[in-house]
């Protein structure tokens, strides 16, 4: 097998390399998004409609240009029509509707969305949203607002949506895991600017609470400004800056520097054809998933090479507590963008590709792979498990702790223990330590009975409930794969050996007939899910099914090329696809299976 792979591996590798930018580190492209599209002409549209008029175009061209066949949108353009980004591309085609250019479109989106039992022009598509989304509000109630605003089906719906209690976000952060808040830790600028839309246009008040609310808007809105980024865009994403910024020109507030900060972003971001994605890049992940996947073969990229990608990364570190979320230094985020915010899943991929640049592991290298390190342990949950921005929110799903990012931490510390056992303190050694141990009960209690660990930032639409528990299993097994060559994974190698097992007899249970992997058993296989899985599955014997594996995929490859799959996934369902995932993938799993 390893002949049969070793000039996919040079060809592949020569093409990774070349997609570097000229700063030598990775940017990728993610997949242009109907719902920010949707969203961002509608800002641009309230905010000046005359002077935003070819941006607007454009993006309403991009949309009948990408309309899927049912006449829907989903999140992506490989992705399913749904209710949500159909609703929201209705309500922004209607609002540019002045000269009636829009027409087919409305036609086209209002059939499927009656198709969906989902009627424009009644308030009961206030309720179907709502149900749909259940108690998560993040995505739910701006959809509602901005269909409100832009008369679908009315203004009068504002009573009917539920208020968000921005009022909340002026309390101090270490209040807000214990508020029971209905929108997401990382949502808190979305709380606020739709927070007081609803307010301004809702009719019916509490007097108490609308006393409340009315002393609390101009300090919301100070705060909104304290957290804007040097970019303008929030979390360096399109939806949420478009629909902050929309919310307050509607609200009475279109001359605040928030405002022109976030549309100045939304207008520089805006592709050549039109479109938008969901976010600006994820850099810092695909860089650290770039050097991952060469890592076993250093020799590929030049000292010069090396001392770029570890100067960038370096460069990127947090060095102060965010302002965003109070975060203390010492995390990466996924981009090297303004927006960015340190996250528990790409703090351990770079703390790892800086230890796999860098042999010599240079004092600057060390100090933040430590730092890296302590910034994780304070993440950590009292459930051993690790989330991705705040510590101790848990009551809705993107804030709990998962397994992907807790096997992932697992594996950066245990790599830091080993690489740098000789010059840690003790006590930064027996927190690493208890640490691990208690990530690793919290992967035992989350492995399912039938051997698969179910991730958290991706899924599959294929699958019934949208969950992908071969990519989350793959990742983590292969995560565990490594832990085992490190010290404290040595002393736990029972516990390890005994996951990873049932991990990969789950991936060989699920394998498709023609040798690839879908989500889970009998669904359409992709590049990303086999690579993974034989990633996962290579180091552990399962010769028969990683060659069928590997036959599937240089058939895939030479048949379609490196087609991206919709693999992943924002919060409230939001999918995209990115250029780089399929042939990081594949690269990382040729690499194992020559090492």
């Amino acid at each position: 097998m390893k002949s049969h792979t070793q000039s996919q591996l040079s060809q592949l590798t020569l093409l990774l390399l070349q997609k570097r930018n000229e700063k030598g580190y990775w940017e990728g492209r993610l997949s242009s998004s109907a719902l920010g599209v949707a969203v961002a002409i509608t800002a641009l549209h309230f905010y000046d409609a005359k002077g935003n008029a070819n941006e607007i175009s454009s993006g309403l061209k991009w949309l009948k240009q990408n309309v899927n066949a049912d006449g829907g949108f989903g999140d992506s353009p490989k992705s399913m029509s749904n209710v949500s980004t159909s609703l929201l591309c209705y309500a922004a085609a209607k609002i540019t509707n002045e000269t009636g250019s829009n027409a087919s479109l409305l036609q086209q989106l209002g059939d499927y969305l009656h198709a969906q039992n989902i009627d424009v022009n009644s308030e009961q598509l206030i309720q179907a949203i709502l149900d749909f989304y259940k108690t998560d509000r993040t995505f739910s109630v701006p959809i509602l607002t901005m269909c409100a605003l832009c008369g679908v089906p009315g203004k009068e719906a504002f009573d009917s949506i539920p208020q968000l209690p921005f009022e909340l976000s002026l309390l101090p952060r270490s209040f807000y895991s214990a508020l029971n808040l209905s929108v997401v830790s990382y949502a808190i600028p979305a709380l606020v600017a739709v927070g007081i839309a609803i307010f301004k246009f809702r009719k019916r008040k509490n007097p108490l609470m609308r006393l409340i609310r009315e002393a609390s808007v101009k300090k919301s809105l100070r705060l909104l400004r304290k957290i804007q980024p040097e970019s303008g865009g929030y979390l360096e994403a399109i939806p949420l800056t478009a629909f902050v910024c929309l919310c307050l020109i509607e609200s009475g507030y279109r001359d605040l520097e928030v405002v022109r900060d976030g549309i100045a972003f939304l207008k520089r971001t805006q592709r050549e054809d039109g479109s938008w994605p969901i976010d600006i890049d994820l850099s810092t992940w695909v860089t650290t998933l770039a050097v991952k996947a060469i890592k076993n073969h250093p020799m590929l990229l030049t000292s010069g090479d090396k001392q770029k990608l570890t100067s960038h990364l370096l460069s990127v570190q947090n060095k102060e507590t965010h302002p965003f979320n109070g975060t203390r230094p010492g995390g990466w985020g996924w981009t090297s963008h303004s927006g960015s915010v340190p996250d528990g899943d790409d703090t351990p991929g770079t703390i790892l590709a800086l230890l796999a640049l860098n042999e010599s592991n240079s004092e600057p290298v060390k100090n933040a792979v430590t730092d890296g390190c302590k910034w994780l342990l304070q993440l950590q949950n009292n459930d051993g498990g690790f989330p991705t921005f705040s510590r101790g929110w848990g009551k809705l799903p993107f804030d709990q702790s998962c397994a992907d990012l807790t096997g992932h931490a697992i594996l950066a510390m245990a790599k830091t223990d080993k690489i740098f056992s000789h010059s840690l303190t003790r006590k930064q050694l027996s927190g690493i330590k208890k640490s691990f141990v208690k990530a690793l009960i919290y992967l035992e209690k989350q492995q399912h009975f039938s051997g698969y660990w179910l991730p958290l930032w991706f899924g599959n639409q294929h699958t019934a409930d949208h969950h992908n528990p071969v990519y989350g299993t793959a990742r983590v097994t292969a995560y565990l794969n490594e832990t085992l060559n490190t010290n404290i994974g040595n002393e736990y190698q029972v516990i390890l050996k005994l996951m990873i097992d049932r991990g990969c007899h789950y991936l060989v249970s699920v394998q498709n007939e023609d040798g690839s992997w879908g989500g889970a058993k009998n669904i359409v296989g992709s590049i990303e899910e086999t690579s993974l899985a034989v990633t996962a599955l290579t180091k552990n014997g399962f010769q028969e099914e990683c060659t069928s594996g590997m036959d599937w995929l240089a058939e895939k490859t030479k048949s379609d090329g490196l087609v991206a799959s919709p693999i992943g996934l924002y919060f409230a369902s939001l999918w995209y696809d990115e250029e780089l995932y399929p042939l990081t993938a594949y690269l990382e799993c040729l690499s194992a299976i020559n090492d």
